[in-house]
């Protein structure tokens, strides 16, 4: 797939006769993949994540939900040293960015970045085989991350093992995980599902600035109350063992919604419209290849 973008971009560059080598060499570097490379290079990726043993997705996803916590934890550190005022959770929002780029740079397993990934081969292949791996390791992937943080909201909980001013922080945060209403939490899910998948996205094309555009889309959930099923479910798990919730508010006005929401807003809002738009490209490359047409 990397030979493909450097086709790619070679192509572009030798339609420049005005540079000379040197310079249509700059160019290729420094020019954006067109969308059908893209693509490629996410569909080769979620090809390859849908051959990995149940072992490997359980290992990355719970990997993937304790690095996850570190959204909560430093959002929590962030708020307690921060002075009470209306600016505090614009500027403590951006701990909530660190799970994420801990995730995305380390290649653990996140369930959301799998609304893209896992679902791209599905519509290219359109057979059963492809769509009951892709099953399997949303169900994998979707466990594991969230026992991942059970486990890192269980481990700070512990009494005594962050100061006073941070717990009261961790569960002001964790008191808003779960909201009462659950078309809302569905909404915020359906928003977050979206950012979170166009991030992935636009990953390939990102080269270097991959850490600032983790960095920035994960600030946007986080400044906007956006509901992530992973990232939440470490403070509203922090809420459950605080006593402040219950399971069943948990799983009822939590887990459902965020996970609905997240999933329509990744596969219809990313997937669906990305894989569209490239369509008539396939068919076109398929046709002149002798491919059968997906």
């Amino acid at each position: 797939m990397a030979d493909q973008q450097t086709a790619d971009q070679h192509d572009m560059s030798e339609g420049s006769p005005h540079l000379d080598r040197d310079e249509q060499e700059l160019a290729a570097r420094h020019s954006v993949p067109r969308a059908l490379v893209i693509h490629e290079i996410i569909r080769e990726e979620g090809e390859n994540e849908l051959e990995r043993t149940n072992m490997a997705l359980a290992l990355s996803g719970l990997a993937a939900g304790l690095s996850m916590g570190f959204s909560f934890l430093t959002e929590a550190l962030l708020q307690a040293g921060l002075p009470k005022s209306v600016w505090q959770h614009t500027l403590a929002s951006f701990g909530y960015t660190i799970g994420f780029i801990l995730v995305v740079l380390a290649r653990q397993q996140l369930f959301t970045e799998s609304t893209l990934t896992a679902i791209l081969p599905v519509f290219t292949r359109r057979d059963f085989k492809t769509l009951s791996a892709a099953g399997r390791l949303w169900v994998i992937v979707l466990i594991t991350n969230l026992i991942g943080t059970w486990i890192f909201a269980a481990l700070v909980h512990i009494h005594q093992v962050f100061p006073d001013d941070v717990n009261a922080a961790m569960q002001s945060i964790a008191q808003q995980a779960i909201p009462p209403v659950f078309f809302a939490t569905l909404l915020r899910a359906f928003f977050a599902g979206w950012l979170i998948a166009l991030m992935v996205w636009i990953l390939p094309s990102a080269q270097s600035a991959r850490l600032l555009t983790v960095l920035l889309v994960t600030y946007v959930v986080a400044l906007a109350h956006l509901s992530h099923i992973v990232a939440g479910s470490a403070e509203a798990a922090y809420d459950v063992l605080a006593g402040t919730a219950s399971l069943g508010q948990y799983l009822i006005l939590f887990l459902v919604p965020t996970l609905i929401g997240n999933i329509i807003g990744g596969v219809l809002m990313v997937t669906v419209l990305n894989h569209g738009s490239i369509a008539p490209e396939i068919h076109g490359s398929n046709a002149r290849s002798g491919q059968p047409a997906t």
